[in-house]
Formats: structure tokens, C-alpha cells, sequence
């Protein structure tokens, strides 16, 4: 099955299960029902939201609306998707099986096999390191993870596919917390904004 084909085949669906599918892209999306809500994790202030429901009992639906949430056509111009660690894993994986695309990973220090790039980042509660192959040939990446948040971990996978000669078309998040960061430097594609 082709990009389109399969990208068209879930919205299609989507629209399907969905009875009211203006609603895909805020907070009355039937996945908020599932979601839970974590007060004071990982530490205090911060509300968590625990997508792993989802991965447990809806996770085709999951990844029909994150198909469904890209534009007609990108998938094709898209040679990998960026999966960063560790939820972009899941999703990019299972993104990736059913298009036939490849994928880059984007790991934490010490993961991945030399030579490799690296870059530190804050997060919103702390920092942290990306780690990228980077002798890998040049392709058009779509970036993927679960969550925007500060916008630290998908600008960080950004800048070091961009290092290693990757050109990044966009990034493919469930949830955007659109609150927490400021512009992206590629179109961000999402299922869910809080």
C-alpha cells in the first residue's frame, strides 16, 4: 500500500469512527476519555498526561488519526520518520511498518553504536541528551513523538537531523501542548491540543 493510499485509507476511517471529526484536534477527542491525568509528575506543578492507555486498547486508532492528521501527500515526498526516544518509538515504528518507510532514531546518550552527533537540551523539568547516528546518507525525515511540550526534545531531534544533513519536513506528535512552546521551525502535525 502506498503513503497516500494508506494516509487517505485513515482518514477515512478516522472520519468513520469519529461522529464529529471537527473535534480531531481539540479537547472534546474521544482519546481524552483515555488519557489520564497525573497532578505533580515528575515533580510538583506539572500535570502529566498518560498516553499509555491508549497503547493499550486503542493503538490502531492511535495511529489512523496520526495518519489522518498529516496532509494528503507528505508521506510520499518522506523517505524515514525520526523516532525519538522513547514514546516516538512506538508510534514511529508502527507509523513505519504500515507506509514501509524507514526510520532514524533519536536516543538517549550511550544507545546507539559510534560515530554519532549529540546535543543537550533543557526539558521542562531538567535536561537532557539526544543522541543521532550521523553517517547515514541524507533523506527527508518526518520527525515523530507522543507529546510537544517546552518544544526541547523535538527541537533538539530537529537541529541534529538538520547537523547530520537530514532535511526535516515536520514533526507528527499525538499531543501538542500548544501553550508550553513557541513557534517550530517545520509544521507540526498533531491529533490532540491541550
Amino acid at each position: 500500500m502506498s503513503a497516500t493510499t494508506a494516509t487517505t485509507q485513515a482518514k477515512s476511517d478516522t472520519k468513520k469512527s469519529d461522529t464529529n471529526s471537527s473535534n480531531i484536534l481539540n479537547t472534546d477527542h474521544a482519546f481524552w476519555q483515555v488519557i489520564r491525568t497525573v497532578p505533580d509528575f515528575p515533580k510538583a506543578g506539572i500535570d502529566f498526561y498518560d498516553i499509555t492507555p491508549l497503547l493499550r486498547s486503542h493503538i490502531n486508532e492511535v495511529i489512523d488519526a496520526m495518519l489522518a492528521a498529516l496532509p494528503d501527500g507528505l508521506m510520499d515526498e518522506v523517505d524515514c520518520l525520526g523516532a525519538v526516544e522513547a514514546r516516538g518509538f512506538v508510534f514511529a515504528s508502527l507509523i513505519a511498518g504500515r507506509l514501509g518507510k524507514g526510520m532514524i532514531l533519536l536516543r538517549k546518550p550511550g544507545k546507539l553504536p559510534p560515530p554519532v552527533a549529540n546535543k543537550a537540551y533543557a526539558l521542562e523539568y531538567g535536561k537532557d541528551t539526544l543522541e543521532m547516528q550521523n553517517n547515514l546518507p541524507p533523506e527527508r525525515v518526518l520527525l515523530v513523538d507522543d507529546i510537544l511540550a517546552t518544544g526541547g526534545t523535538l527541537t533538539t531531534a530537529y537541529e541534529l537531523c538538520e547537523s547530520a544533513s537530514h532535511t526535516v519536513v515536520g514533526a507528527l506528535v499525538l499531543l501538542d501542548l500548544v501553550d508550553l512552546h513557541g513557534e517550530f521551525p517545520v509544521p507540526v502535525y498533531t491529533v490532540l491540543k491541550a
